[in-house]
């Protein structure tokens, strides 16, 4: 059905029947739009060989290539059993030039960032790519950027310092024309994700952050992990107390929402029990007429 390096497009099969007359292959449903296509409107992933409609299929990559940072786009299907990702060729198919080319970026940057490696070089002016020697003490080491040829520390990116510690809490400031300031304060405008350590910039809204690279949540002022406080208790108490960045109001209104969400499935799966519990001799009776008709159906007459 599919051929290595594209996405394989289907085609519409007719054949003739015993009896001479035309058939057609039936209708695929689409996971995504729940509407019934031809096989030529499908495109199937050569990974995990799930099957969607090819204008759902687009518009779901091209929402991943805008949201996801270069991270690995995934199958669309949320149970899907090899959990099958997207290939290059793949991707170019299904969106615009200019897209395949924010995508290459974004997965390069994204690549870069996960590297242990390798870094950016902290000059706002120059950006470059620098290898990072390994070093099995875990200790800091000189990196040298081979395109503006400034020499950095692999920890705190500040200017090399041999004769002293390294402190990642330090403010990191770089001598260029528009000098770069990255520290832990908590009022800095650019921090590190806690868990990919992607640097994140935050202009305005509140302190809840949710990290585009790897989907993490975490506190901006103190990067405390918040990704099972869904009612924000974190906000309550403790130091990050009334700086979530909403009015109490708005904050209590949040929490209504989830308390009816959670009592309203709540509800309806004890309402939904009792129901399903009557009409299962039903379903189980009606299944059982159904079996027995098949049977009486296929069996050979008796002479």
């Amino acid at each position: 059905m599919a051929s290595a390096g594209r996405v394989c497009h289907h085609t519409m099969m007719a054949g003739m029947s015993t009896a001479g007359e035309l058939t057609l292959e039936p209708l695929i449903m689409c996971k995504l739009c729940l509407c019934e296509h031809s096989l030529e409107r499908m495109t199937t992933l050569e990974e995990c060989s799930c099957i969607f409609c090819t204008m759902c299929l687009k518009q779901y990559v091209q929402l991943a290539v805008q949201e996801g940072f270069g991270s690995p786009i995934t199958c669309p299907d949320t149970v899907c059993p090899h959990r099958g990702i997207l290939r290059d060729a793949e991707i170019a198919c299904l969106t615009s030039v200019d897209q395949l080319q924010l995508y290459q970026r974004l997965k390069f940057e994204r690549e870069v960032h996960l590297d242990p490696h390798r870094t950016w070089c902290p000059s706002a002016d120059c950006q470059s790519v620098c290898e990072v020697k390994p070093s099995d003490s875990g200790h800091p080491v000189e990196v040298v950027c081979l395109t503006c040829q400034l020499t950095f520390c692999s920890i705190c990116k500040a200017i090399w310092h041999p004769e002293r510690i390294c402190h990642e809490g330090q403010p990191i400031v770089v001598p260029t024309e528009h000098n770069v300031l990255i520290s832990p304060d908590t009022e800095a405008p650019i921090k590190q994700c806690p868990v990919c350590q992607i640097f994140i910039e935050r202009n305005e809204g509140c302190a809840q952050m949710m990290c585009k690279n790897c989907k993490h949540t975490f506190c901006w002022y103190c990067l405390q992990n918040l990704d099972n406080d869904i009612f924000l208790r974190h906000y309550d108490k403790g130091p990050c107390r009334n700086k979530l960045g909403h009015s109490r109001a708005s904050v209590m209104w949040n929490r209504t929402q989830v308390v009816g969400i959670l009592l309203g499935l709540g509800i309806l799966a004890l309402v939904t029990s009792p129901l399903l519990l009557l009409a299962s001799p039903c379903i189980i009776c009606c299944v059982c007429k159904s079996c027995r008709g098949k049977k009486k159906k296929h069996s050979p007459p008796t002479t």
